[in-house]
């Protein structure tokens, strides 16, 4: 799977950067998210493989805090390009006349630098505020990665002050992107009852269709794994919770680059065009 993952998204990105056609708004935003899962993935992936065929069972510590960072940073940008996503279909489906003229070069570099920016400024401070704590007792991870929670959970210290800045940083920043991403598709929504033609609107909605897919994977795990790792009390297996946490890590990255490829007509006949040519 994270092969899939690693050969999926830079084909992804192989295309969109050769492929003058595909230099829209939708296939830009794509680019983003394709290199945001190419980080995602290998930030974890590489070190549980060694986990598992080498028995590398241990992590340095500042290599823990720098895997932490880049787990929780781009797992926030992913979630912010998803939302710059709803937004292009919101634009593309809602004012079609407009669309060149809002998403501009310009105004899509700047989307994207505010998504990098939020992940990098909301969660540099993990690291820090990890780094100083006092670890008097077991360094052992009940996890395949440094997931914040799990290392926080092994301080022997008043965690209250981390805990919360972590939560409220992840609530904020979720909530914020789920429910721009309901509006988005609701005014799409509305739109698309309005329009005269059956086969018009269905042909909207089918636009909207790989994003839905891939928004319901990574929203569905990542929020299942946050509140259990918050809020439950021993309800929820731990090895349960540990499948559902690599999931959350693992599919989307491998599942993107697949779903975009099958349901958008343009990625999938480029990649069509290529075979031929290679005379397969």
């Amino acid at each position: 799977m994270y092969l899939v993952a690693v050969l999926g998204n830079c084909t992804i990105l192989l295309l969109i950067g050769t492929d003058p056609r595909l230099h829209q708004p939708m296939y830009l935003f794509l680019c983003m998210l394709s290199l945001t899962d190419l980080v995602l993935s290998t930030s974890a992936l590489p070190k549980m493989l060694a986990i598992f065929w080498l028995g590398a069972r241990h992590i340095g510590f500042k290599a823990c805090l720098a895997q932490m960072f880049f787990i929780h940073s781009f797992t926030a940008m992913e979630s912010g390009f998803f939302l710059a996503m709803a937004c292009d279909r919101y634009v593309a489906i809602c004012k079609p006349l407009r669309h060149t003229t809002i998403l501009t070069g310009t105004r899509i570099a700047t989307i994207g630098g505010v998504v990098v920016a939020r992940g990098v400024v909301f969660f540099s401070p993990h690291p820090f505020l990890v780094g100083q704590l006092p670890f008097c007792k077991t360094r052992i991870i009940a996890h395949s990665y440094c997931e914040f929670m799990a290392v926080v959970k092994l301080a022997c210290a008043d965690m209250a002050v981390t805990k919360a800045y972590s939560l409220t940083v992840a609530s904020l920043i979720g909530a914020f992107d789920v429910l721009f991403i309901g509006l988005s598709y609701g005014l799409i929504l509305c739109t698309v009852c309005r329009l005269p033609s059956k086969e018009a609107g269905l042909k909207a909605l089918g636009t909207c269709g790989s994003h839905i897919c891939v928004i319901l994977v990574f929203y569905t795990t990542a929020v299942f794994t946050f509140l259990t790792h918050r809020f439950s009390q021993g309800s929820i297996p731990h090895h349960v919770h540990i499948l559902i946490a690599n999931v959350y890590l693992l599919v989307p990255p491998t599942l993107n680059p697949i779903i975009y490829g099958v349901r958008t007509k343009q990625i999938r006949e480029r990649v069509l065009r290529g075979f031929h040519w290679k005379g397969v």
